[in-house]
Order: C-alpha cells, then structure tokens, then sequence
C-alpha cells in the first residue's frame, strides 16, 4: 500500500497544550497519519478525553502527561518520561500559552507581565531548546531530521491595544525560531511557527453564546473566506509539518488566518 505523502507513521509528535482547541487539532491531523502523540496539558480529566479522540482519529500510540510548561524543570522531567515512553522525538508543537487579562498597558500589574512569560515565553522556549537537544543528539547518531513549531499569532505584526504582554511573548518566540532554523539546518532539522487568526475554541465559551457571535460579527465580513477559524483547520498543518513533506520548509511563519491579512 502506498504510504501517504503526508505519512507520520514511525514519528513522536509532542503538543503543549494539546488536550484542546489549537494544539488537539495539529495533533488529530498528526494522529490521521499514524503518527504517534505525546499530550503534555494539566488538566487530566481533558487529557483523557483528548487521548480518546486521537485514538479514534488513527494515532498508533498516544500518551498523555501532566506537565506544566511555566516550570523549567517540569520540562526537563516531562522529556526524561516521553523519551522513556517513546524513545524518540521527531516534532515538536509548541502550543500552550496563557490569555491576556488586561485592557490597557496602564493596567497591567508587574508581577503580571512577568508570570504571563513563564509559560508564553519561557515554557516555548525550554520547550523547544529541549526538543532540538534530543534531535540534534539523533543527528550526531546518523539519523537527522525533525520539526519545531511554535504557535504564534497574528499579533507578530499587528498592535494589540492593552495586550503588550501576549504579542511579546509571540514576536519573542518567533524570533527563536528563527534562530532554531538558522542553528539546526545543518542537523536536518527545520524549525517554524504557525500564526493562526481568530479560532473558536472551548476557551471562548458557548459557540452559540454572545461573544462568539460579537467575534463572528466582527471578523466574518472582512476575512476573505468570510468565516472564522476552528480547531480542524490545523489538522492539515500538523500533518505536514509533522511529515517528511515539509523536509525543505524552514524559518518560516505560516498564517492560518483564512487571508485576513492580505485585507486592503
């Protein structure tokens, strides 16, 4: 049977954050390709749920864990279980990150600012850094090859009033992946970020209720494909991202945004 250009069978994918919206569709899109998955969220009761519907979806093998990424040393004990569990890692979706609470930078308290970047900024970043060391050490071992994503957003090139400390954390993280991609070439190894537009997730409450309508109602009319992202729509970037398809794609921000950048 011929294997599917986007075929993930045989690859450990690991998504932060991927017990829902964003982060379980890249893994469900992984999971469509056989890929195996690795779920690190702190919610075990959602976690268990995730598991339940990457299996459906055709993962070979899904293990969760209970991994805050706002701790350093939480990351570094989440690897030494997944690389114990699955001996390997071949993508990385950096995805967990916090919501901004704030309406104006004059608001936002100090201490804040400083525990939003733990997990937006910092948990991406250990997240990442420890991916590329396990894949760097395959490398020097005769197999190269491997994929980091990072989530970022479309607040890496548009002010958002109020929300200094999220678009920080994104334009920062975009800004180490491009340094990953500059750094693990030569390892076979590319790295990029997904920057989605507005997406409906669990997060924003009923999807019948009132602020899912206001954001509809906003967005829908000036996005090209006149509708608002969900969570399935990064079920396609996860495989391709994950698979050998994207070998040559590297340093690279892709918008899942339904073209509402392109706007006049």
């Amino acid at each position: 049977m011929a294997k599917s250009l986007f075929d993930c069978t045989g690859k450990v994918t690991l998504v932060t954050g991927g017990n829902g919206g964003i982060g379980l569709g890249f893994a469900t899109g992984v999971a469509k390709q056989g890929g195996d998955v690795a779920i690190w969220a702190r919610n075990a009761e959602k976690n268990a749920a995730a598991k339940a519907v990457l299996e459906a979806a055709g993962a070979r093998r899904v293990i969760t864990y209970q991994v805050d990424v706002s701790s350093e040393d939480a990351i570094l004990g989440g690897y030494d279980r997944l690389m114990h569990d699955f001996g390997r890692i071949d993508c990385v979706f950096a995805n967990s990150g916090a919501s901004p609470r704030y309406n104006s930078i004059f608001d936002m308290p100090t201490e804040h600012w400083y525990d939003f970047q733990k997990t937006a900024l910092h948990g991406a970043f250990f997240t990442l850094r420890e991916a590329a060391r396990h894949m760097k050490a395959r490398a020097e071992g005769g197999e190269p090859g491997g994929s980091l994503v990072a989530c970022g957003s479309l607040s890496l090139y548009q002010g958002l009033p109020g929300k200094a400390e999220y678009a920080a954390s994104k334009c920062a993280v975009g800004a180490v992946v491009r340094c990953l991609a500059g750094e693990m070439g030569q390892y076979g190894v590319r790295a990029n970020m997904v920057a989605p537009g507005l997406i409906i997730t669990p997060m924003m409450g009923d999807p019948a209720g009132p602020t899912v309508k206001y954001l509809k109602d906003v967005y829908e009319p000036v996005t090209p494909m006149r509708r608002v992202g969900d969570p399935a729509d990064f079920e396609g970037i996860g495989a391709f991202l994950c698979s050998d398809a994207s070998s040559f794609l590297t340093g690279e921000t892709i918008n899942v945004d339904g073209g509402y950048m392109i706007r006049g």
